[in-house]
């Protein structure tokens, strides 16, 4: 990719104007955010504000709906990934994607790892960059003497952590979490944050959670979102997440933070 426009060296991520659609109807509207670098940006908001939908938006993913449609920019370490000549594939190699349910790939533990790597063509020593992966995703020391057993034998969180190294043997920049703890138990879920507070000091990371303690434990920055009279998802507030937990300057915020609704 080749840098279009000039960013801050502390802002890993614009979007500026998005909008999201899907056939007539509008999920996503008038979207304008600063996604710090190295640091956790919380996405937050009631079911349905299209929180998934922007996370999504984030690395192409929307465009594999057919009736998807996306407008506004997008800006990732100065390039907008929107523009006709970036490529999708490269951008979903920089920005990784980890998904609400766990879903390893029918194939070893080590296959799982290293299948991203192969496809993008690395060249390199594949064992070391397996155990990197796995130890960068807290797995190593639990999984090192089963590695050709199927990633599917794991439990569902090592099978979430399992998904977080095959993510990063990628070595992308920016990852992507949609809920990566909703279908895990409180030890694994800890589990989880523990590992993404670890992961933050080499990766920006942006995670969408319908936990607010979750929310208020393991992000830096915290984005609420609501949803519009015509449902249309648009962005409430956006502040670090201490002062939009404890002094957030929109009345609905507050609302919504204190359970009022949602």
């Amino acid at each position: 990719m080749s840098t279009l426009t000039t960013h801050k060296q502390d802002v890993s991520m614009v979007a500026r104007n998005l909008n999201i659609y899907y056939g007539d109807f509008q999920a996503v509207k008038d979207v304008n955010l600063e996604i710090k670098k190295n640091k956790i940006t919380a996405i937050i908001g009631p079911s349905g504000c299209g929180k998934s939908t922007v996370l999504r938006s984030f690395n192409r993913m929307n465009e594999l709906v057919p009736t998807a449609r996306t407008e506004g920019e997008i800006i990732f370490e100065g390039i907008d990934i929107y523009a006709p000549e970036i490529d999708a594939v490269e951008v979903r190699s920089r920005i990784g994607m980890v998904f609400q349910k766990p879903n390893p790939f029918p194939k070893s533990i080590y296959e799982n790892v290293a299948w991203g790597a192969k496809i993008n063509g690395f060249k390199g020593d594949m064992n070391e960059l397996v155990e990197n992966s796995l130890r960068r995703a807290a797995l190593w020391d639990e999984v090192k003497d089963k590695l050709d057993q199927s990633g599917l034998s794991l439990s569902g969180g090592q099978q979430q952590r399992l998904c977080i190294a095959r993510a990063i043997a990628v070595k992308p920049d920016l990852i992507l979490m949609d809920e990566p703890a909703s279908a895990l138990d409180p030890v694994a879920t800890l589990k989880i944050e523990d590992l993404m507070r670890e992961l933050s000091k080499n990766y920006t990371i942006i995670i969408v959670t319908h936990n607010m303690q979750q929310a208020g434990r393991a992000s830096d920055y915290t984005a609420f979102f609501n949803m519009n009279p015509d449902r249309a998802g648009y962005l409430v507030e956006y502040d670090e997440t201490a002062k939009l937990f404890t002094n957030p300057k929109e009345k609905l915020t507050e609302e919504y933070i204190t359970g009022r609704f949602g």
